[in-house]
């Protein structure tokens, strides 16, 4: 949902997938498996086509192969379709991962999305976003709802044969709101694992050894994040 927390633990929840078993990553399928609705966008090739709430053409680089979509309702208030796009080896542990999330209250409430405490915005395609960045260790997290946005991405992503394989992840959201009622809203997660990076979440973090590199590690995470798609209105 809307909250930063609910998001982090989401992809907490997402990155516990290293728990799984290493079994080779099945093709993508587009029938959801846990009974949603069929998926309103389309997938051509690295493209991922929305025809409204944004009506917009996402295109990802090459490295980013599609590992399909699933729809739900989420606590029982908004309908979200997910898509995500892995750059794994080949025993399908997870290095980059975009997960897209087109999101939108029911008609049966009267919610809206509030993002007025994230205040660095950046435009994408003639799309406005508001971004912010966390990293994360993933023992951090003890508990989470079986029914949040992030268990469901991660057992999808579980059912496909990926996972995150390191303790340390760190991420870069942007969100566009559809219109002015704030009701619909297009999520774009971008998450690296933090293996190879000689750092741990706690040392970006808090007093941690690294913490004043963190605005200049978010800023190079945000200029990755959007040197790995390219938006264009549909």
């Amino acid at each position: 949902m809307c909250k930063s927390f609910l998001l982090a633990c989401s992809l907490l929840m997402l990155a516990a997938c290293a728990c799984a078993a290493q079994t080779p990553p099945r093709p993508a399928d587009a029938v959801p498996p846990q009974g949603g609705a069929p998926a309103s966008r389309r997938v051509e090739g690295q493209t991922l086509v929305s025809a409204g709430r944004p009506a917009l053409r996402i295109k990802f680089d090459r490295a980013f192969k599609y590992a399909g979509t699933q729809t739900f309702i989420l606590y029982d208030v908004a309908r979200a379709e997910q898509h995500f796009f892995v750059d794994a080896d080949k025993d399908g542990r997870i290095r980059r991962l975009y997960w897209v999330q087109f999101e939108g209250y029911l008609p049966t409430n009267q919610h809206t999305y509030d993002y007025s405490e994230t205040k660095e915005k950046i435009n994408l395609g003639g799309f406005e976003f508001v971004t912010d960045a966390v990293a994360v260790n993933l023992a951090a997290v003890l508990s989470q709802r079986t029914d949040s946005d992030g268990a469901r991405a991660r057992a999808f992503l579980e059912s496909k044969g990926y996972r995150v394989a390191g303790n340390d992840i760190m991420w870069r959201r942007l969100v566009h709101l559809t219109d002015a009622s704030r009701r619909d809203e297009l999520l774009i997660i971008y998450l690296e694992d933090m293996d190879g990076t000689g750092l741990t979440a706690a040392d970006v973090t808090g007093q941690g050894r690294a913490a004043a590199r963190w605005p200049e590690i978010s800023r190079q995470l945000l200029k990755r994040a959007t040197q790995g798609i390219e938006i264009k209105r549909n």
